[in-house]
């Protein structure tokens, strides 16, 4: 694992613990050239699992891509790390279980759900893009069904 600070290829592990509920390896890690500390985290990667887009294409899953697209939903929200990764943690175990692959259209909706239970106004903000309100009429008229 390569130091953050001053890129030097060897570094050491320190310390490792489980972390959330046994899914995920913490480690800490210090570098052998400049002594920085620093965690990594290790996690199963969703292997193989496809996503099929609304034109039919089929493209890999990428927790990167959700985790990025719900951090900008929640950008300057009470929101933490560990509640977003618990929510894709609990999303990405749903979608496995679909051999076949899972719907963007599934990803979007669930991603969706999830940020109602966690925050009103990151859910709104995903709503806005993912359902491409087109003027402020739509965007009222979701914002008066969270408020029901």
């Amino acid at each position: 694992m390569q130091c953050p600070k001053c890129k030097n290829p060897d570094t050491k592990v320190i310390d490792s613990r489980l972390a959330e509920q046994g899914k995920v390896i913490r480690r800490r890690r210090e570098c052998e050239k400049c002594d920085r500390r620093f965690t990594t985290f290790e996690r199963l990667e969703m292997e193989n699992m496809l996503v099929k887009k609304k034109d039919g294409s089929m493209e890999p899953y990428s927790r990167t891509k959700v985790e990025k697209g719900i951090w900008i939903a929640c950008g300057k929200r009470p929101v933490t790390q560990e509640q977003v990764d618990g929510m894709i943690d609990r999303m990405e175990e749903k979608w496995s279980m679909n051999k076949k692959g899972v719907a963007s259209q599934t990803i979007g909706n669930d991603i969706m759900d999830a940020l109602k239970k966690l925050d009103h106004i990151a859910y709104i903000r995903f709503a806005s893009v993912y359902r491409s309100f087109k003027d402020v009429e739509e965007f009222k008229e979701e914002l008066g069904k969270l408020l029901k």
